[in-house]
């Protein structure tokens, strides 16, 4: 469980550590100029707290040999699919948000999907790495697919379609990673691009506005389509340099809605501007940039797929997020990695990172193909 020679901190990745610092810290700075004119220190007290839980988890990852966490791939798979299933059962969200997606606990309330994320890709990666040598089998690529889409199966029936493009995208990842034939993959594109017209179908109206209002930004901007509009004014009158921090007027007056969560781009962009996007964009590049080089650098197969799921996972929520404020993808209510309020988001992604660490100093220096 705990295998860790002392040479091996040679290997550990401080470049990656000190970047996620940064974000951390960063995210702070955004978050209380973000609730400036609400009670921003409960904000971010309670994202303090996460904070330095996950750094804490960091620290325990830090001497966790991954290998044990393969080990207990069918407990955590289990455990992610019991968590979903209360949440369908118990989870609320739906008039606030438009989805069961919260479960509470007394007073403590926390998104079961965020701690299925990275239980899933600790599953899926063992599972694929346990048949990683007839991944192209039909009968075993099928039992992958099963494994893996059940519980976006079960997110969707919450439903929430933004969440379940998340995991679908990390689990394309892994399997392009893992090796799965062309033929294959152009078979999934076909199937996706057939059942549209059925997803079309099921989806709520609020999600069908989004889509919509993202093909017509002008179609109802002061009703459906207000917070995409506030928040692409916000990011235009920053301009290069910003208004400066604490000082940005569609923040600070409450013109953009959800703005320390879903959000928070726009707040960093019109008070920091250009630059201050950009050294966001900058520090997420070095991230993303350190967990694929451990990927690549992995003792074995199941190390370098949780750190793609994990890069993948990562690399989605930052797009997905960016792109929407922006205007060049619609609006999911995806948050921003280490920016976005909210604890359970933030104590996952610091568990993820120290995941990532992990298989960094535990590596032998071999490589995958």
């Amino acid at each position: 469980m705990f295998n860790l020679r002392k040479k091996a901190f040679k290997r550990f990745d401080f470049l990656l550590l000190i970047t996620v610092v940064l974000l951390s810290i960063y995210g702070l700075v955004i978050i209380y100029s973000a609730t400036l004119s609400l009670d921003n220190i409960r904000f971010v007290r309670t994202q303090g707290i996460a904070t330095m839980i996950g750094f804490l988890a960091i620290l325990f990852l830090v001497f966790f040999d991954f290998q044990f966490l393969g080990k207990l791939y069918i407990p955590i798979y289990i455990v992610s699919i019991a968590l979903l299933l209360a949440v369908l059962f118990m989870g609320v969200g739906e008039d606030q948000w438009g989805a069961r997606s919260w479960l509470y606990i007394g007073s403590f309330g926390f998104q079961p999907a965020e701690f299925v994320k990275v239980g899933l890709i600790i599953s899926l990666a063992k599972y694929m790495d346990n048949n990683k040598d007839e991944i192209n089998s039909p009968f075993v690529l099928l039992k992958i697919l099963i494994f893996a889409f059940f519980p976006v199966g079960l997110i969707l029936l919450q439903p929430d379609a933004g969440t379940a493009m998340v995991f679908i995208f990390f689990i394309a990842a892994m399997l392009f990673v893992a090796g799965v034939k062309w033929k294959y993959i152009g078979i999934a594109l076909a199937m996706g691009l057939m059942s549209l017209p059925v997803l079309w179908s099921r989806l709520d109206t609020f999600q069908k506005d989004r889509i919509l209002n993202f093909m017509d930004p002008e179609r109802d901007t002061s009703n459906t389509g207000y917070q995409a509009i506030q928040g692409r004014i916000a990011i235009g009158s920053g301009k290069i340099f910003g208004r400066g921090l604490f000082e940005g007027t569609q923040t600070q007056f409450n013109y953009i809605p959800e703005k320390q969560t879903d959000f928070i781009f726009a707040v960093l962009a019109e008070e920091l501007g250009f630059i201050g996007g950009s050294l966001l964009i900058l520090l997420y590049f070095i991230m993303i940039n350190r967990i694929i080089r451990i990927a690549r650098n992995s003792p074995d197969k199941f190390g370098s797929f949780m750190s793609v799921g994990l890069a993948a996972m990562f690399l989605f929520h930052i797009w997905e997020n960016i792109g929407m404020t922006i205007g060049l993808m619609p609006i999911t209510g995806i948050p921003l990695p280490f920016m976005s309020y909210g604890g359970t988001f933030q104590l996952i992604n610091l568990i993820s990172i120290g995941i990532v660490l992990s298989v960094g100093l535990h590596r032998e220096g071999l490589s995958f193909e």
